[in-house]
């Protein structure tokens, strides 16, 4: 038997975001060397770590329209590869300068903005709608393997080989997986030579978008829409935590715990291991139960409500608490519990853009997706403020926690899965 088509896309668009986010997250882990190799404060860091968000803002829209109207393999894929190349020459700017480093961290923010717009426009053209939620949910996870591989193996690379070697290796991954997408990707399913008829005709048949997009709705039209906001809120409020996680939480470890990579390696690598594979997990529990739940009949509005609920409720409580811990093993459980919540929400706003509009899905996406990269620029940037200014992490959680409890309450109030644009 084959291996469809369909999955073998899935397959490389999720190694596509595992290779985004390790060559996004170990100049995270490489901080704790980098730091006091050039005797940065964490304010400093901070618009290091944010830098990246500044390029990957802008090509966030650009990237779901071309797809949308192009065709998604030549926009994800020259992505990847521009995204690589800067990955590799990171360490080269970091020695020269500091406005260098902050260059090239923006033009690898440019590559990596038309990722999640991009596959999420194949998507909607080569996934069955019954199979919509847990190919999001398995793709997805790319985000928490790819940082159990870069928390995990960052450190060893930096031990053994020195801190540049993690972003000379990892770049060259991405130049791989690229030879591998060229050869076996095709926009459109109709466009690909070696697709079975039978595998075709159900794509055709249950698919949200038959073709590429026409002309996006006009500008003002978009902005009164409020499912339209309801997206964008929600993705913009789950992504405020999650960007300041990924750039700060090695920081967390080593300043806010005590805990160092080099003289406690193993409890170093654990705490951000084991929320990670519960992450892993639980996003495709998330992805599974949504579609099971929507396949035995129940509303497609009440799943994403009720995913909403578990996802924003439940992790801006777990962030909320987290301060008061004060043990590792506490730190570690609210972590999980964070990643549990979210990854049983996979469910809600994640996969409403092709509810909305199936035929513009990477341009919607790529909308939500650009406002939901402030996140990345001021989250990141205003955390390491924070711990400059109060000594501790405590607030920078607070503050993850607030925003995410407005982010549930405004998607609930203003959600929909009528379809607003054809």
């Amino acid at each position: 038997m084959n291996f469809p088509y369909r999955f073998r896309l899935i397959s490389l668009s999720t190694l596509a975001v595992f290779i985004c986010y390790i060559d996004r997250i170990n100049i995270s882990v490489a901080a704790v060397e980098i730091q006091d190799q050039f005797g940065w404060d964490n304010t400093q860091l901070g618009l290091v770590l944010s830098s990246f968000f500044v390029g990957y803002i802008f090509t966030q829209y650009l990237g779901g329209f071309l797809a949308d109207r192009y065709g998604g393999k030549r926009v994800l894929g020259y992505g990847v590869l521009l995204w690589s190349l800067f990955t590799i020459l990171t360490p080269a700017a970091a020695h020269h300068s500091f406005f260098l480093l902050l260059t090239t961290r923006v033009l690898m923010g440019l590559g990596e903005g038309i990722t999640f717009p991009a596959w999420h426009s194949l998507y909607a053209r080569w996934v069955p709608y019954q199979e919509r939620t847990r190919a999001i949910a398995f793709t997805n996870s790319g985000i928490p393997l790819g940082s159990i591989f870069a928390y995990v193996a960052t450190p060893i690379i930096m031990i053994m080989f020195g801190w540049e070697w993690a972003f000379y290796s990892f770049g060259a991954l991405g130049v791989v997986w690229f030879f591998f997408w060229h050869r076996n990707i095709t926009s459109l399913p109709t466009d690909h030579p070696d697709i079975s008829i039978d595998e075709l005709d159900y794509i055709i048949r249950e698919a949200p978008a038959k073709e590429k997009a026409p002309k996006l709705p006009p500008f003002k039209t978009l902005v009164k829409n409020k499912p339209l906001w309801a997206i964008i809120v929600a993705h913009f409020c789950a992504s405020w935590p999650l960007f300041v996680l990924i750039s700060w939480l090695p920081i967390f470890i080593r300043d806010g715990l005590g805990i160092s990579y080099q003289e406690d390696t193993a409890t170093f690598i654990l705490l951000i291991l084991v929320p990670s594979i519960v992450s892993v997990v639980f996003v495709n529990l998330g992805g599974y139960l949504s579609d099971l739940f929507i396949k035995k009949g129940h509303r497609i509005l009440t799943v994403r409500r009720t995913c909403t609920v578990i996802g924003f409720g439940g992790s801006s409580l777990a962030l909320g608490l987290l301060p008061s811990t004060d043990s590792i093993i506490g730190v570690m459980i609210m972590l999980s519990i964070t990643n549990i919540c979210a990854g049983l929400g996979t469910g809600g706003y994640s996969v409403n853009h092709a509810d909305i509009g199936p035929k513009h899905t990477g341009s919607i996406m790529g909308i939500s997706a650009t406002i939901a990269t402030i996140p990345g620029i001021v989250g990141v940037a205003l955390s390491g403020f924070l711990v400059d200014f109060t000594g501790s992490f405590d607030s920078v959680f607070y503050l993850s926690s607030a925003i995410l409890l407005f982010g549930g309450i405004f998607y609930l109030t203003f959600a929909s899965t009528t379809k607003q644009f054809d």
